[in-house]
């Protein structure tokens, strides 16, 4: 009998379990109704508020996964003084080359980049390297170097021995005038 007088009756078990519940109800009701009052001094006939304005479109979705990486002022400065967009820095799968990319808008400011003359550089600070393009004997260096096209993408590739480099990290490419700096080793 003693073992009885522990165990609390079943239906004080649920008079307690009642008390969250009815909280948890009441807070949804005072929800949906603020709700219901912010739509409404939202009439047709009124603007949006200032704050509504910087929301994106309903249709217009951006992904937590995929950064716009030079948002601003960095995109427009890549676009209009040197022609590129869609700057990007990959760590293969082997993690001996790191691949740089990126789209030609203006293939006279993009000439630079394509320049043979001009040996690229991959500076990564935080391991304290400064990475070239290898050249083969067969193949030569590995990266494109033909004139740039208006909507094509290019490529060159760095050397990673000892896999220095490591996702993550913020790195500059350097190709003679031009400079990327805070680019993210995907």
């Amino acid at each position: 009998m003693s073992r009885d007088r522990r165990r609390p009756h079943p239906e004080a078990w649920a008079r307690r379990a009642a008390g969250p519940i009815t909280a948890f109800s009441g807070i949804l009701l005072a929800g949906s109704l603020f709700a219901g009052l912010v739509k409404a001094q939202q009439a047709p006939g009124n603007p949006p508020r200032a704050a509504d304005a910087t929301q994106p479109a309903a249709g217009a979705r951006h992904s937590r996964y995929q950064p716009d990486r030079f948002a601003g002022r960095a995109g427009a400065y890549y676009r209009l003084v040197w022609g590129v967009e869609s700057l990007g820095v990959k760590w293969t799968e082997s993690g001996e080359v790191i691949r740089f990319s990126y789209r030609v808008l203006d293939p006279e400011k993009a000439r630079t980049l394509n320049d043979k003359q001009f040996e690229p550089s991959l500076i990564d600070p935080q391991a304290g390297v400064q990475l070239v393009v290898p050249s083969m004997e067969k193949i030569g260096q590995l990266r494109q170097s033909s004139t740039p096209e208006a909507g094509k993408s290019y490529w060159m590739a760095f050397s990673n021995k000892g896999r220095l480099v490591k996702r993550g990290h913020r790195v500059s490419v350097v190709i003679g005038q031009f400079r990327a700096d805070g680019l993210v080793v995907d």
